[in-house]
């Protein structure tokens, strides 16, 4: 059984299944780290919350694409980092489309949403993850 186990990490699918993992954990770190600033804008500050989901998506992307440079597609071709960023931000921009219409479409159309925000941000999230992954493996970090 732990041969088939070294085995299966070591194919191609194997490896592109820990990738994915990695870039969940780093997805549930952007997920506090958006949610943190919404919550602060609409609470703290009485912006409404689908004006406070751009600064938090952009605070959230900034946050996963560090990590996710160190982290989980560590090894791919650098380009420079500002570049780099400006290509994920780009990359990841149709998931971050997906994203932002799911939360704010839930949180209008949902009471429950609407008194507990976080609900609407991570199903925005989940909602672009898999588009985001792709997009930031195959344009992004290319050869990680």
């Amino acid at each position: 059984m732990g041969d088939s186990i070294g085995t299966l990490s070591d194919s191609r699918l194997g490896r592109l299944a820990v990738q994915f993992g990695k870039f969940g954990i780093v997805g549930v770190i952007g997920l506090v780290v958006d949610t943190a600033v919404v919550y602060a804008l609409v609470f703290g500050v009485g912006l409404e919350f689908f004006a406070a989901r751009i600064p938090a998506y952009l605070a959230a992307a900034t946050t996963t694409f560090a990590l996710n440079r160190a982290f989980t597609f560590r090894g791919a071709a650098d380009a420079p980092l500002y570049r780099q960023w400006a290509t994920f931000l780009a990359a990841n921009a149709f998931g971050g489309v997906v994203n932002y219409g799911v939360s704010v479409g839930l949180e209008a159309a949902l009471p429950l949403a609407e008194a507990h925000p976080v609900l609407a941000v991570a199903a925005g999230s989940l909602s672009g993850m898999v588009l985001n992954f792709a997009a930031s493996k195959h344009l992004v970090f290319k050869g990680a």
